[in-house]
């Protein structure tokens, strides 16, 4: 049912963690997949930083003049750093609402006349189950995440039909980042790595960590034309640990 041949995608982030599985997911089903991140490399792909919106929009323009439009955009990129909501800083909202907020914006823009020439788009956004419950200690994530999500929903009602948007909200999953935030949980709390994943686990009703993979493969169907009735939701990849609808 996911096919993806002849179609264009970019991927943010596309170089580590869920953006690489993505990216691995998207080509196993047929799709020319274009990666723009800070450390992309290679023929084809594109090195830019989220944040420097001036450069994406060159960047992108040239790519779309060169090589023609794009059918699929996944935004994912990084989150914020972990860290008590009380003690964050504007600077810290800033940063963060710039790169996943106002790239995601300004690539659906870049994106948007090729994908109604295509009379076909797909637009994935990888956020968090944070949408649904915050994650404690990722107070600038659960915001921007938030955001995100409110941002995709209001999208979905103006795109016109042939252009989707949806959300992916991964779960606790096995990647640097996870791995990062468990070190620091285990500093802050006194306790073994160990004892923090599986504080984790005990919440999951799968009883294990997401593969990366998992996630790629739920991106790849929201991209295909399988997926053409599917609009303005976020689907949380995350093994049934969110209690909430």
């Amino acid at each position: 049912m996911i096919d993806l041949k002849g179609k264009r995608a970019l991927v943010c982030g596309g170089t580590s963690g869920i953006g690489k599985a993505t990216v691995n997911a998207l080509r196993e089903n047929g799709a020319d997949v274009v990666i723009l991140s800070r450390s992309a490399s290679g023929s084809g792909n594109i090195s830019c930083d989220l944040e420097d919106l001036d450069s994406l929009k060159s960047l992108v323009t040239e790519e779309i003049e060169a090589n023609g439009p794009f059918h699929i955009l996944v935004n994912n990129s990084g989150g914020p750093p972990s860290g008590p909501l009380i003690s964050a800083q504007p600077y810290d909202f800033e940063k963060a609402f710039l790169r996943h907020v106002l790239a995601s914006q300004t690539l659906v823009q870049l994106l948007f006349e090729g994908m109604k020439s295509l009379n076909y788009g797909r637009i994935v956004n990888i956020i968090s189950t944070s949408v649904k419950e915050p994650i404690p200690g990722l107070g600038v994530s659960n915001t921007i995440r938030g955001a995100m999500a409110s941002w995709s929903k209001t999208m979905s009602k103006e795109l016109p039909p042939q252009i989707t948007i949806n959300n992916v909200l991964p779960g606790f999953t096995d990647t640097e980042r996870l791995t990062e935030l468990k070190e620091t949980l285990s500093k802050q709390k006194g306790i073994s790595e160990e004892e923090v994943e599986n504080s984790w686990l005990s919440t999951v009703p799968e009883g294990r960590l997401a593969s990366p993979s998992e996630l790629g493969q739920v991106v790849a169907f929201l991209s295909s034309p399988a997926a053409s009735f599917v609009r303005g939701t976020s689907i949380p990849v995350d093994g049934g640990r969110t209690g909430s609808i």
